[in-house]
């Protein structure tokens, strides 16, 4: 079983794990990542992102992220939300929760699910800083870099 999620308002780790946990039996392992909004970014406070995403596209993206997700590992359970529009610092802006028999597969399919969100699923992140200033994120080579080691 998995879902995917993409809107505005916040969600709550406590009840997507309890979700999780009655959606699927003999799951020995539940892995989150939770993605937040720091406060500063190249050594200026932040006062928010604003993220935008292409509805539909970026679903179906996601959807073959899993589908790789779940060919390569055992996975009993996935759950993706992103949140886009305005996202205050210390706020959450993304989670993905993988279940599995063991650990290991968890937590495996949770970080390339992670890896490939930054680099392949079309969401264009723009901060916009205390001082007024804004600009779009660019990717990070490292992302891309960490991305490609999982294809080796």
């Amino acid at each position: 079983m998995h879902s995917i999620s993409i809107h505005e308002q916040d969600f709550c780790l406590a009840e997507e794990v309890k979700s999780a946990e009655s959606s699927v039996s003999n799951a020995g392992a539940i892995v989150t990542f939770t993605g937040r909004v720091r406060g500063y970014d190249h050594q200026k406070p932040l006062s928010h992102l604003f993220l935008e995403y292409f509805p539909g596209v970026t679903e179906k993206e996601i959807e073959k992220i899993i589908l790789q997700t779940k060919a390569q590992w055992p996975i009993l359970y996935v759950r993706v939300i992103h949140r886009v529009g305005q996202i205050n610092v210390d706020e959450n802006i993304v989670l993905v929760l993988t279940a599995s028999e063991h650990r290991k597969a968890a937590y495996q399919a949770n970080e390339f699910i992670m890896d490939y969100l930054k680099t392949r699923a079309p969401f264009w992140k723009k901060e916009h800083f205390k001082d007024g200033t804004a600009h779009w994120v660019e990717m990070k080579q490292t992302d891309l870099e960490h991305t490609a080691s999982w294809r080796q």
